[in-house]
């Protein structure tokens, strides 16, 4: 475990996982400090994706392509196939497959099937944490010094103290806190792009009984699942950085998003982050 800012700069084999909100600089950081080489980036949602959904993702796909009478007799004799291609820039097919709650007509998800997913990405989040340490070995084998684990947003809302004890015991859990302007351009995304996320289940009841009663609508059947998104996404990012800010605070150390914005090489990264563990 990291506890000094000299005990991180001479350390010979550094290893980080990143914590923040989806958009907040977490794949840039990586990115900037990868680009010089001895660094593994180990992508928590490519992860889920590539593994651990993968054949929910790929069913997912293949029961709404049953749909169609010309595809059905193709799928059922095998004369045709369904494959999903996550990768680090493409996690388009983690977040079709979580979906958003609401009026199916309008695109959503019945609410029992769309707890089903949420639970099913929870599941998969926790086992591609717990497998941090076997990459970071299985990295070393392969000649990198360094790693790097580029947590999703929801690394937060997993409620596992074990595991986050072990993240902090074999990484420094690095924490980027958003300043209020990359908070409203987040939340001007949302709105402008609703995006499927996943929600901590106390979090999204609360949400959604909220919202239910704000809009005079008796189910969630009713929902209109891209305004429910926008909705929700300004009160998802104030539950989540008290979240944040307390695992950062027991587990590891916080850097601020507009810093990193400034810095253009690893060894600026290293720099801001040494200077938080002061």
């Amino acid at each position: 475990m990291i506890t000094s800012a000299n005990q991180f700069k001479n350390e010979k084999n550094k290893r980080l996982t990143l914590l923040g909100m989806s958009g907040v600089g977490k794949t840039r950081l990586a990115k900037i400090i990868g680009a010089e080489g001895g660094w593994f980036h180990f992508s928590g949602d490519y992860r889920i994706g590539s593994t651990h959904l993968k054949d929910s993702i790929i069913d997912n796909v293949a029961q709404k392509m049953k749909k169609d009478s010309w595809l059905r007799p193709l799928l059922e004799s095998n004369s045709i196939s369904v494959n999903s291609q996550v990768t680090f820039d493409n996690l388009s097919p983690i977040s079709t497959f979580l979906g958003k709650i609401g009026n199916p007509e309008q695109g959503g998800l019945p609410i029992d099937e769309f707890v089903r997913r949420q639970n099913l990405f929870l599941e998969a989040e926790i086992k591609a944490m717990y497998e941090v340490p076997q990459f970071i070995n299985q990295s070393q084998e392969k000649g990198y010094a360094h790693f790097i684990n580029d947590a999703g947003g929801s690394l937060c809302e997993l409620d596992d103290d074990k595991l986050y004890k072990l993240l902090s015991e074999k990484t420094l859990i690095v924490y980027i806190k958003t300043s209020e302007e990359t908070e409203r351009r987040l939340i001007d995304r949302a709105k402008r792009r609703p995006k499927p996320m996943y929600y901590n289940p106390t979090f999204f009841e609360k949400a959604l009984q909220s919202y239910l009663k704000e809009n005079n609508l008796s189910y969630a059947a009713q929902i209109n699942p891209d305004a429910f998104v926008g909705w929700v996404f300004p009160r998802l990012i104030e539950d989540r950085l008290i979240k944040y800010k307390a695992l950062a605070d027991k587990y590891g150390c916080t850097i601020k998003s507009d810093d990193l914005h400034d810095c253009n090489s690893s060894i600026d990264v290293i720099n801001l982050i040494s200077n938080a563990l002061k």
